[in-house]
């Protein structure tokens, strides 16, 4: 019978746990000791000893014994490798995984020297003596103690001995001085303290009151779960104090597992967890309130425990799985993780977060058995559970948790769990079984539909033991086969009775000889024969009863010369079978004295029509044969014979049988003077086979299919040879194809005698199925579950393209890149090798790794004034692609201005790196002469309508110069040319924008595209009929002539490389009238266009001229035809600068 797992729905059923695991033991020197070890699950079960984590060597003194338990014959305690003190454990493994059981502590016994000796005291008569003395050993040793050297009892109403090694003695009297001393003992060690001597002194007569003093009191102390501890406290006083306990947190005491030694002591058995605290002892004068306490802490160890569980998990490749663990114990357990017996190492795949083991991307590998350990200083334990990788997602994992149960002879019920991944896909079940002993059994199987998960078998032999597994099915393809379970019917009657054989020795005996049941027919173990006899002319039948394992009788007494008819019945546990019919015997006569005696019979079916007849006389028969008569008769049919046979005749054959027939067959000799004694024998003909009888059936096909990807070409393969194929020679078919294939003559079979092959020339990252079939003595099996599997990708047969790297900071860069080209490319990882000039000389790259999926990466800690060069390449878990060609990145000092700080970004298609430009393609260029071009085209058409519109002025300004008044003071009013230079200068350090000046009664043309004003008698005139531009950046000075004009008080600040603005004044009013003030200038800071912000520094798209981009217009002289008005200036105004003249309407150039 198989046993299930204690948790259920946590294991899939039989793989594999403990029954019994090595406990701590202590034992003496030279002494024999026994760790135990019992394993269970499917066999076979192989178990190996650790100790201190190293494997236990066996020798003569050390052995492993079958059931898994370690013998150690005469432990030593030596120090060094001899020494057998230690940690065990035993590794215990099946097919499934192995499992790692808790840690055995050995330990010899040893004994300390007395660390606390008692000392001599005394002690006023009728008050309290106390002696103490401490020792370590192991086992704990108990003390005793001896007055006088003679045995102490442990307790009296006066003395009270401590477990602890405490002696109290109340009420001393003159009686207790002595000589007092500890005697420690274990099983193999005693030890006697040094001896100490109570001195008694004489109580005074009159005793004073004295208030409670505790002499002794707790001790705070640490004590592992279920043992003892002694809370001492001894008190003294007059009158005599009384003695109580209480704990701090006002809880009550467990008074079920506590009790009170002697006066006052408390003693607490099997030590839990809820009796940790503090206690507390108080000494209070009887009818008083005087009192004092002491106080101590107990502390209570407990080993690990845990408080949830990992539970097993199924799970398909490149998943992930989870197990999760949680145990208490004091003080607080440490936690690992074993896979197999062996601790889990934290990786980049495999996590471990506090009780939380994680696996990702999960491969076959990963399929075993884990276990969570938690230990602390009172010991370990461990919990394990099983991952299962499914290998295909289209096939369901085994089904679980399978187990038998006997129903009848020849019934058994199977029950299963459903798989524990794609149950909800599962189409039917199959149920496969066969009988678990002897060789080439017939493999019998039967299918299920999905909405069932138990079955009974009911066809089985009784007392026979059979093997059964389940496998599920889904659309695509099948499960692996469940665990094995084996479970045996019960036995039944015997379904025949022995054949049995007669003869006589003498007129007076027959002997009765049978041949056992053959297994088929016994149907249990025969523990009883029963024989029956009579005379033939008699009803009166006699019994005799033999045990099942006698095999002949001899019936004594008998008539001479009479017909005895004999019958034999065989009988199991159950009950006994069916009897044989009578078989009839004749004893010799009494007179027969020379006659034969009779032969040994042996009776041979040789086929269901055919029985050889063998026979052999005694060698020490003196009587003389002349032949031998043969009679055979069916059972209830008329008898044959005789049939004489010569002397030399020792065989003969009878056929012309009917097969499934019982025959009794009677042999004898005879002389000339009478016939011989006569042997009786019965026999049955088998059944005749017929044709369909005689088809074998298959035999099972090969199992435990395992495929792993070698290259990108090939694929190794390994599966199990069938467990119930006995035959020498096998071959295997192995079928191989991609899936999805639709042509079946593309369809692979490879031929090989092995249990593995490496299919070689496959497609690179595609994915195979495989099955494999075996041929035995011209039988071939059915094809093995399916088998998926994908080729590896092939290794990047180029290098990333599109490589860019463009500097983002001072110190970094951003280099970026595009998968290699090919669209079967696969990419795991990529590879960015960069390095200064002076490190790549010397061969010093810097390494950077990125996934597959990510093509970008950040270069960091950069060193300016350096260039770095940066290759990339791809690989995948086949191999690493070539590199890219070498880019290169100038990295600026950090003092170059800010205009040239730009970032820049080169590619692998640039050769050299430009400081302060980016690299331009084709189409960037072609998009920037198209916008040149079109720009060139408006400035021509906007010069050929300022040329027209200039001819206009030209006109109108003569008109409106002759109603002007000339204007005077105009040599007063311009200072020299250098003070203008000057204090122009120092007005455009200010880096101030000024607007321009406008007359009172004046208008300027504010929309752009000419410069002309006007004012209250019209539009004023210029005549500059030569005017000349200037686009040129040189710093040559350009006049440009126009007529003379006359400011009041006007003055301009002149710089080279600037351009100056000055307006014209209108007509002055008459003349008596106060001049017109000019309005104040507006704040440069309040205008649109005053402040040049940094945006319009650097990209000089906001519409205004600066001084550093624009080309320059310098002041001339200038003079008029006609006389101009006087008019004043405010003192102070500046000149103002081309972008408010332009915004103002004036076109560049013009003064």
């Amino acid at each position: 019978m198989t046993s299930l797992f204690p948790f259920a729905g946590v294991w899939c059923f039989s793989e594999l746990f403990f029954i019994k695991e090595p406990q701590d033991i202590t034992v003496t020197r030279k002494d024999s000791l026994l760790l135990d070890c019992h394993a269970h699950g499917e066999v076979p079960i192989k178990v190996t000893w650790l100790k201190n984590g190293v494997k236990v060597s066996e020798n003569k003194r050390i052995q492993v014994l079958s059931n898994g338990s370690l013998y150690i014959r005469e432990a030593e305690g030596r120090r060094g490798e001899s020494s057998d003190e230690g940690f065990y454990q035993c590794l215990a493994m099946n097919k499934y995984g192995a499992i790692l059981s808790q840690k055995a502590h050995l330990a010899l016994s040893t004994i300390s020297a007395f660390e606390l000796q008692p000392v001599s005291t005394e002690a006023h008569e009728g008050g309290v003596a106390r002696f103490a003395c401490k020792i370590s050993s192991n086992p704990p040793a108990a003390i005793t103690w001896e007055f006088n050297r003679t045995a102490l009892p442990a307790a009296t109403d006066r003395i009270t001995a401590l477990p602890t090694g405490v002696l109290q003695i109340y009420d001393v009297s003159q009686m207790d001085a002595g000589s007092y001393r500890c005697v420690a003992a274990t099983v193999a060690h005693r030890r006697k303290s040094m001896e100490a001597s109570l001195t008694v002194v004489p109580a005074k007569e009159s005793k004073s009151f004295l208030t409670p003093t505790i002499v002794a009191g707790p001790q705070n102390a640490t004590v592992a779960l279920h043992h003892t501890v002694v809370l001492e406290c001894v008190a003294t006083g007059n009158p005599k104090p009384i003695i109580s306990w209480s704990r701090l947190d006002h809880q009550s005491i467990d008074v079920f597992s506590t009790r009170v030694l002697g006066n006052g002591n408390l003693m607490i058995s099997d030590v839990r967890l809820h009796h940790a605290g503090v206690y507390i002892c108080r000494a209070t004068t009887p009818g008083t309130r005087n009192f004092t306490v002491a106080m101590a802490t107990l502390t209570v160890l407990a080993p690990p425990s845990f408080v949830e569980w990992p539970e097993s998990l199924t799970r398909p490749r490149a998943g992930t799985a989870r197990f999760v663990c949680q145990a208490e114990g004091i003080p607080s357990p440490k936690m690992s993780w074993l896979k197999n017996g062996r601790k889990v190492h934290s990786n980049g795949r495999i996590k471990m977060y506090n009780s939380k083991l994680v696996i990702n991307q999960i491969i076959p590998e990963d399929d075993a058995i884990y276990q969570c350990m938690a230990e602390n200083s009172q010991g370990s334990v461990l919990s394990r559970a099983r991952l299962t990788v499914v290998m295909s997602e289209d096939s369901p994992s085994a089904p679980c948790n399978v187990h038998a149960e006997t129903m009848s002879s020849s019934a058994i019920l199977l029950a299963w769990e459903r798989p524990l991944y794609n149950s909800d896909k599962v189409i039917a079940y199959s149920v496969h079984y066969m009988k678990a002993e002897g060789l080439n059994n017939e493999e019998y199987q039967v299918v299920l539909g999905n909405d069932t998960t138990h079955y009974i078998i009911d066809d089985l032999e009784p007392a026979s033991n059979y093997t059964f597994y389940i496998v599920a099915y889904m659309p695509m393809g099948a499960s692996q086969m469940s665990d094995h379970v084996t479970q045996n019917t019960l036995e039944d009657v015997p379904l025949r009775p022995p054949e049995i054989s007669l003869t006589s020795r003498s007129p007076t005996d027959i002997l009765i000889s049978w041949l056992p049941i053959p297994a088929k027919y016994r149907r249990g173990q025969v523990v009883l024969y029963r024989l029956s006899f009579r005379l033939s002319s008699d009803s009166n039948i006699q019994v005799v009863e033999l045990p099942g394992t006698a095999h002949e009788h001899l019936l004594e007494g008998l008539q001479p010369d009479c017909v005895y008819l004999v019958r034999i019945a065989a009988a199991t546990r159950v009950g006994l079978g069916e009897s044989s019919v009578w078989t009839s015997h004749r004893t010799p006569k009494a007179t027969s004295v020379q006659a034969p005696r009779s032969p040994e019979l042996y009776l041979d079916p040789l086929n269901c029509t055919t029985i050889s007849v063998r026979w052999q006389l005694g060698a020490q028969d003196p009587a003389a044969v002349r032949g031998y008569k043969l009679f055979y008769k069916e059972e209830g049919q008329q008898e044959h014979g005789p049939i004489f046979l010569d002397t030399s005749d020792l065989l003969y054959t009878l056929s012309g049988l009917d097969p499934r027939r019982k025959y009794h067959v009677r042999l004898l000799a005879y002389n000339n003077v009478e016939d011989g004694y006569q042997a009786d024998q019965t026999v049955s003909t088998p059944g005749c086979v017929s044709v369909r009888d005689r088809m074998v059936p298959p035999p099972p096909p090969p199992h435990h299919l395992y495929a792993k990807a070698n290259t990108s070409s090939s694929i190794f393969l390994h599966w199990r040879r069938s467990a119930f194929t006995t035959a020498q020679v096998i071959n295997y078919t192995v079928r191989c194809n991609p899936v999805g294939l639709q042509n079946a003559s593309l369809v692979l079979y490879l031929q090989t005698s092995e249990t593995h092959m490496l299919v070689q020339g496959l497609e690179p990252n595609t994915k195979y199925e495989f099955a494999v079939r075996l041929h035995v003595d011209q039988l071939s099996s059915p094809w093995s579950p399916v088998v998926y599997h994908s080729t590896l990708p092939e290794a990047p047969s180029g290098p990333p393209v599109g490589v860019k790297v463009t500097l983002i900071d001072d110190d970094t860069a951003l280099v970026s890149w595009k998968p290699p080209d090919g669209p079967e490319t696969v990419v795991t990882r990529y590879t960015i090798l960069y390095a200064s000039r002076k490190a790549w000389i010397a061969g010093e790259w810097q390494v950077l790794h990125r996934e597959g999926a990510i093509t970008m990466a950040l270069l960091e800690n950069l060193v300016a004034g350096n260039v770095y060069i940066v290759k990339i390449s791809a690989s995948n878990e086949v191999g690493e692609g070539p590199f890219s060609s070498s880019v290169e990145l100038a990295v600026l000092p950090k003092e170059t201005s800010e205009s040239n700080q730009r970032p820049k970004r080169l590619d692998s298609a640039d050769a050299k790196v430009y400081s302060g430009y980016y690299q331009l393609d084709q189409k960037s260029m072609t998009g920037i002469a198209i916008g040149v071009g079109i720009a060139l085209t408006c400035i021509l058409i906007c010069v050929l309508i300022l040329i027209y519109r200039s001819k206009a002025r030209k006109s109108s300004s003569k008109t409106a110069q002759n109603g002007t008044q000339h204007l005077s003071g105009t040599s007063s009013t311009f200072a020299t040319r250098n003070e203008v230079g000057k204090t122009l200068q120092r007005s455009v350090e200010n880096e101030e924008s000024l607007m321009p000046m406008i007359l009172p009664n004046s208008l300027s043309d504010t929309k752009g595209g000419t410069d002309l004003i006007i004012n209250s008698y019209g539009p004023v005139i210029k005549n500059n009929p030569k005017k000349k531009w200037l686009f040129s950046q040189d710093s040559k000075k350009t006049k440009v002539e126009q007529p003379s004009r006359r400011f009041p008080q006007a003055a301009c600040f002149y710089k080279p490389g600037t351009t100056v603005l000055v307006t014209a004044a209108s007509p002055s009013p008459p003349a008596h009238g106060p001049s017109a003030p000019f309005p104040p200038a507006p704040d440069p800071r309040d205008t649109e266009h005053s402040a040049n912000s940094e945006g319009s520094h650097e990209t000089g798209d906001s519409g205004r001229f600066s001084h550093e981009s624009n080309d320059e217009i310098h002041l001339s002289s200038v003079t008029g035809t006609t006389p101009p008005a006087p008019y004043s200036l405010p003192a102070g105004d500046p000149c103002v600068e081309p972008a408010a003249r332009r915004g103002a309407g004036a076109p560049p150039g013009e003064t």
